[in-house]
């Protein structure tokens, strides 16, 4: 590890020891004295290790892209390290494995839980879970402004005036970050507030929502959204992690042209198209404020339920996570600018073919932009990686604990960091009771399916594209 790659890590590390006194704090407030030394050795761990990494000096080093990734990959692996301490020293017996299961599913906001019954968690630990999501979500962005480099020039002009941040600039962005972030949890969280949402609920939901997390602090989300107001202004808020984070400061904060709008408009262009489309062909049949919620999920990868499962739009909600929503966003998925670059160019290549003599420029809609080769192959191997991936781990979690139809789905949900609800899949996964294996290969793909935008891609490129 570099100096940079220490001051990166250590400066989270600072964060979770901030995050466990306030643990601590509500601990006592509320007289929940059963892990509350727990949340003490936390605090203790991860501020030792945070001045520790900080004290290194000569931070201000250049680094190539693979000293980057390298340091993203540390992270992934190291902080969930330190956040499963209050899950392990808990009172509930938990073993190291499951722990750090939960930590992980946690960080990569997936939202898999070894706990069957959150009734019977104390909420200090449930606002633990919550934190380590929304603590994952701030990672990951910052993760993205630590790999500007890697992505395409058109993803960048959405960000900065600059192609390569130098370190002013990376902080500004990081500063920008912080503050967007917590406003925008803030607001989530005040919204629920104002529409009767009980505090505590609104707290964990919001850390939810922004990271666009799977953990809940009930076991049912359905007892809550009551009303048809409540069920539309959640799913709304969902979108809070499926459009760029920083949106509304180019809306509102700083003018910009529109390229810097592109990606949301197309967002939001998709999304009314998805919506009106299952309007016309599910309204007659099914309650469509449900409906809308569980696009409106599956799009920002939260993936929450909320009524009974039907079979039939099983594989249109599963399309709609690999899609998933904006590059700077909590979501994952493939990324809808990819796909729809990928399908433009397809579409472009076959016509060329079938009409030689017509010459054909593959431009973005309503944009100047023209999409390049060097992007187009970064893409598809995305696309490829993504498809070999799903490959591999519903193979191997066919041969222990799953049958073939929901390994392919926990699989898919997996790498997409998407929580395992009735939206896709009937079965209840007792995560607790899965073998060793399963558990080693779900942390691993987990983790995978976080960064695989950020470094799978790049390594790929290096050894298949030459320059």
């Amino acid at each position: 590890m570099n100096n940079f790659s220490f001051f990166y890590i250590g400066t989270f590390c600072i964060l979770i020891s901030i995050l466990s006194f306030f643990n601590i704090i509500y601990s006592y407030y509320f007289n929940l004295y059963l892990n509350l030394d727990t949340y003490l050795y936390t605090l203790i761990i991860s501020l030792v290790f945070g001045v520790l990494l900080l004290l290194k000096k000569n931070i201000l080093i250049k680094l190539n892209i693979y000293q980057k990734i390298l340091t993203v990959i540390i992270g992934y692996l190291f902080l969930p390290l330190i956040i499963s301490i209050p899950f392990y020293l808990s009172i509930y017996n938990l073993s190291l494995l499951n722990s750090y299961f939960e930590a992980i599913s946690g960080f990569t906001s997936t939202g898999f839980t070894i706990f069957n019954n959150i009734k019977h968690i104390d909420e200090s630990l449930i606002i633990w879970r919550s934190t380590s999501q929304w603590i994952g979500g701030l990672y990951f962005l910052f993760s993205i402004i630590l790999l500007i480099d890697i992505f395409d020039e058109n993803f960048k002009k959405t960000l900065t005036n600059f192609l390569s941040l130098n370190l002013s600039e990376t902080i500004k962005q990081g500063l920008k970050i912080i503050l967007l972030y917590f406003s925008i949890t803030l607001v989530i969280f005040l919204i629920l507030k104002i529409f009767n949402f009980r505090t505590f609920d609104s707290f964990n939901l919001s850390m939810t929502l922004m990271s666009s997390g799977g953990f809940l602090p009930f076991n049912d989300i359905s007892v809550i959204l009551n009303s048809e107001i409540k069920i539309i202004v959640f799913s709304l808020l969902m979108l809070s992690s499926y459009f760029s984070l920083f949106l509304s400061y180019n809306l509102f904060i700083k003018k910009r042209s529109f390229n810097f709008y592109l990606e949301d408009f197309y967002l939001f262009l998709y999304l009314l198209f998805v919506v009106s489309i299952s309007y016309l062909l599910f309204a007659k049949d099914y309650n469509f404020s449900t409906i809308f919620f569980s696009i409106c999920s599956s799009v920002s990868n939260i993936g929450l339920s909320i009524g009974d499962k039907n079979y039939f739009l099983e594989f249109f909600f599963i399309t709609l996570v690999i899609i998933g929503g904006s590059f700077f966003s909590t979501s994952s998925g493939l990324r809808l600018y990819k796909v729809y670059c990928i399908f433009i160019f397809s579409i472009n290549e076959l016509i060329s073919h079938a009409k030689p003599k017509n010459i054909y420029i593959n431009k973005l809609f309503l944009s100047d932009a023209k999409i390049k080769d060097e992007d187009i192959n970064k893409y598809f191997l995305t696309l490829l990686f993504l498809i070999i991936s799903v490959f591999i781990l519903s193979i191997l979690l066919s041969i222990h604990d799953f049958n073939f139809e929901n390994s392919i789905k926990i699989a898919i949900l997996t790498l997409l960091n998407t929580v395992n609800s009735t939206n896709y899949i009937s079965t209840q996964i007792n995560f607790v009771d899965l073998s060793i294996f399963s558990k080693y290969l779900l942390i691993i793909f987990m983790m995978l399916g976080r960064i695989e935008l950020l470094t799978i891609v790049i390594f790929l490129k290096k050894i298949f594209i030459k320059y």
